[in-house]
């Protein structure tokens, strides 16, 4: 009996010792014992640094074998993370497990169901180096060998690209157009712009040519394989599903955004049809003409909103909250009045306190605050959309629920007519999203739905503006229905805190609240701040 006990309690040991050490290797140590707060702060540190992509000769490495063993290595933070139990944690330090565990699945994703890197031909222009260095001329000479080394990089990228994306029928036929898209933009900037580096760099200019080179060879390349590239380039329901649940952490599925986004497009034609019947007597807004005029435009618009901001107690404003750098930085003030302007243009030149508000109180003010979290894992910007129904949804919000607050009741009254004219051609992409990762809609058919659909879509036809939209929804899996979808979460979070404070609901307090929760996805903030756990609930079970 006492030796049967013995071998019992042997056993035991020996389970234990090997479940501890289960995920030993790189990444996967001491999986049993990560149970507390600074051990998950640990893992999400070491994840951060092994998703560093590895070189070869300075050049990123996306080969297959080198993919396919990062993915085999993923695995073992991924049972690292699952060996956790938070349930008994703080509600702050749950939220921050789960920011981690959707990081981890965003990762899944790249790997499992994106694969860019053997399935996207823009992927190799997004690893090229910034031609937005070489704009401003000349170049700071302490960082000119850099760059230089840089771009001469170049010509091995894309022989790369071509050796990994050769499985020609796993490439989606409408990433190889907006690909060639790309490559026929470049070809026609960048002559130019070597012959303004020729002035400052002749040096550099020669080296240039190369970069030419090789991208004039990677689309012939993509030109003379086109037609075995027949992939679709949506992901699909069901893995549009996983991503809304696991990653943006959207409770969610994709007929449920489907209806959400149909809703929101009925109801703002409607509010713009009913604004214009209202407003039919009075003149249009007349748009600027020149570049000062524009700029003396955002400037009334800035001062207004910032005005309004404060008079009516919004939010509070911190003190390193300033308006100058978004003014100088955002607007290309110094360029010349083009002969053509980007789609949005044609309404912030009509009335730019909208656009302003999304672009400056939305998105600027959130760098100013998240370049100033210090926070290990809630600080600072989250990869693979995670944050994006926080931060495109909220700046969205802010156009038109700040005109319901009033600050537009000052202003020409046709300018509520532009408020929906906006948000209606953003419902329209976002029908684009959906349709096109279904696999109902070709990009093609999508494009032309936003050019018969969208407010004065004649102005979208063959952009500029709708080719760089569609191309961040349909690589960027979700962006714009994201927008939408995530506008409509701010509100439910807006409605939960006041049923829940009643009389004592104070907007300011609110929304400073909302805005200290972090960039983390609606359905944690409004776990954070209302306690209402039953979204979380739906999508995780411990």
């Amino acid at each position: 009996m006492i030796k049967s006990r013995l071998t019992t309690i042997g056993i035991l040991i020996l389970l234990t010792f090997s479940l501890t050490n289960c995920g030993s290797g790189k990444g996967g140590r001491d999986v049993a014992r990560n149970t507390n707060y600074d051990d998950l702060v640990t893992l999400f540190q070491e994840f951060r640094e092994f998703r560093q992509t590895d070189h070869t000769e300075g050049v990123p490495d996306f080969s297959v074998p080198t993919m396919e063993k990062q993915y085999r290595e993923f695995k073992t933070y991924q049972d690292r993370l699952k060996a956790f139990n938070p349930t008994g944690w703080t509600v702050d330090e749950q939220i921050d497990f789960h920011l981690v565990r959707a990081e981890m699945n965003g990762f899944e994703f790249q790997h499992r169901v994106l694969k860019p890197w053997a399935k996207d031909p823009c992927f190799y222009l997004d690893q090229m180096p910034s031609m937005w260095r070489l704009r401003r001329l000349p170049l700071d000479a302490d960082r000119l060998p850099e760059i230089k080394e840089r771009f001469q990089e170049v010509p091995a990228l894309f022989n790369q690209a071509k050796n990994n994306l050769s499985n020609f029928a796993e490439v989606p036929g409408d990433l190889a157009i907006l690909a060639l898209k790309r490559l026929n933009d470049l070809s026609l900037s960048l002559p130019e712009m070597k012959v303004r580096i020729g002035e400052f760099h002749p040096e550099f200019a020669s080296e240039f040519d190369k970069v030419l080179e090789s991208l004039a060879d990677y689309k012939s390349w993509i030109e003379e394989n086109q037609d075995e590239m027949t992939a679709m380039a949506g992901v699909g329901k069901e893995n549009y599903d996983w991503l809304l649940k696991n990653v943006y952490m959207f409770p969610y599925t994709w007929e449920d955004c489907r209806t959400i986004v149909e809703l929101e497009d009925n109801r703002v034609v409607t509010f713009q049809k009913l604004e214009e019947n209202r407003n039919r007597h009075l003149p249009m807004n007349k748009p600027v003409t020149s570049q000062e005029e524009y700029k003396a435009s955002v400037a009334d618009a800035i001062e207004h909103v910032m005005n309004f901001i404060r008079e009516e107690e919004i939010f509070t404003i911190e003190d390193y909250i300033e308006t100058d750098s978004y003014f100088g930085s955002w607007h290309g003030f110094e360029n010349p009045w083009p002969d053509h302007h980007d789609y949005f243009f044609n309404f912030s030149h009509r009335e730019p306190v909208m656009e302003e508000t999304h672009e400056m109180v939305g998105h600027h003010f959130d760098d100013l605050r998240y370049s100033r979290d210090t926070r290990p894992i809630r600080g600072g910007r989250r990869p693979y959309k995670i944050s994006t129904g926080r931060s495109e949804g909220f700046a969205f919000a802010l156009e038109e629920l700040l005109m319901h607050a009033g600050y537009l009741d000052e202003r020409p009254r046709r300018g509520r007519e532009i408020a929906y004219e906006q948000s209606a051609f953003r419902t329209v992409r976002a029908l684009a999203d959906v349709y096109m990762h279904s696999g109902d809609w070709t990009l093609t058919e999508a494009m032309e739905f936003a050019v018969a659909n969208a407010p004065h879509g004649e102005l979208l036809d063959d952009s500029p503006h709708l080719w760089f939209e569609l191309e961040t929804t349909l690589r960027g899996v979700g962006h714009h229905m994201i927008m939408v979808v995530g506008k409509v979460q701010f509100m439910e979070v807006f409605r939960d805190r006041a049923q829940q404070l009643g009389d004592d609901f104070v907007l300011k307090d609110f929304i400073d609240e909302y805005l200290e929760a972090g960039m983390i996805p609606q359905s944690l903030i409004r776990w954070q701040i209302t306690g209402y756990d039953d979204e979380i609930k739906e999508l995780w079970q411990p």
